[in-house]
């Protein structure tokens, strides 16, 4: 299946620290003009950047927040969430080694894997839902032991046994536009995804190393809340193209309060981290309410 040309999600996976490169001025204004104090405008509403978002309890399914969280929008790699869910519920012998060819390398964009490099499915899945590597995904679905066509039934399947209702997908990465899912729908399939104890173990490990038949791999965590110490992270995802934006689903512990956080569509990497902050923090600050946005 050939996918359109677009940016495939290449991301730090680590924080870097903010430098400022602001430079202050003391020179006096020159004669007739006023001093002009700047101020940074916040999010519209003063909560988050992205176009929809949602934070909602996990247990409860009560919503905390949410901002369009119904709006059907592409969801780039976020689609790995069921893509990787689908894989894990054929029950596949995770230590079995697997060749890339170049089916799954051509239009991938970028990958650490090679033509005829074997590696063990474990060790795919980690680049799957880690650094979300699409050759490392496509081999997943090779190797599934159902035909490409079946597989994405099955994916498409679940999401109606899921009462995933604005969720549709046409292949397995997130590199097609046409994978669109909501914020709502999204949060409900990570917490389905996040039972799955593989799912949950890989996708919170900062970092992962790991041997191929020929070389050896480091695989980094694109989700930036793992290297903070704020919040305890119990599962998620990003995802980046340009028709979609900058996303992330992700589960998280803070003071006691399990949440699911969805932002899709922000404008820039840090930006939708940042988003997630703001709704947890608005939260599990005493005296907040719920809000629709």
């Amino acid at each position: 299946m050939t996918a359109p040309t677009m940016k495939v999600e290449a991301e730090p996976a680590s924080p870097t620290p903010t430098v400022s490169t602001t430079v202050q001025h003391h020179a006096a204004p020159k004669s007739g003009r006023r001093a002009v104090r700047r101020h940074r405008r916040g999010p519209p509403g003063g909560v988050v950047y992205a176009r929809s978002a949602i934070l909602l309890d996990p247990f409860t399914g009560q919503v905390l927040y949410e901002k369009n969280s119904g709006d059907a929008a592409p969801i780039a790699s976020l689609t790995k969430l069921m893509t990787d869910l689908v894989f894990l519920e054929q029950k596949p012998d995770l230590s079995r080694s697997v060749e890339v060819t170049t089916a799954e390398l051509s239009g991938a964009g970028r990958t650490k894997l090679r033509n005829h490099e074997m590696v063990r499915l474990e060790d795919l899945l980690h680049m799957s839902l880690m650094c979300s590597d699409n050759v490392a995904t496509r081999v997943l679905v090779r190797e599934s032991g159902l035909p490409p066509q079946e597989f994405l039934a099955a994916m498409n399947r679940k999401a109606m046994e899921l009462e995933l209702g604005g969720t549709h997908f046409v292949e397995f990465t997130g590199l097609d536009q046409r994978n669109v899912s909501t914020a709502a729908d999204v949060a409900r399939l990570l917490r389905v995804a996040a039972e799955n104890p593989n799912f949950s173990a890989i996708s919170t490990t900062r970092s992962y190393d790991f041997r191929s038949a020929s070389r050896a791999h480091h695989v980094v965590n694109t989700n930036r809340l793992l290297y903070g110490k704020r919040y305890e992270i119990l599962g998620g995802k990003t995802g980046f193209i340009n028709e979609a934006g900058y996303c992330v689903a992700t589960w998280v512990r803070a003071q006691g309060h399990d949440l699911i956080a969805v932002v899709l569509g922000a404008p820039t990497n840090a930006t939708r981290f940042a988003d997630v902050v703001r709704l947890v923090q608005r939260t599990i600050t005493p005296g907040l309410v719920s809000t629709r946005s």
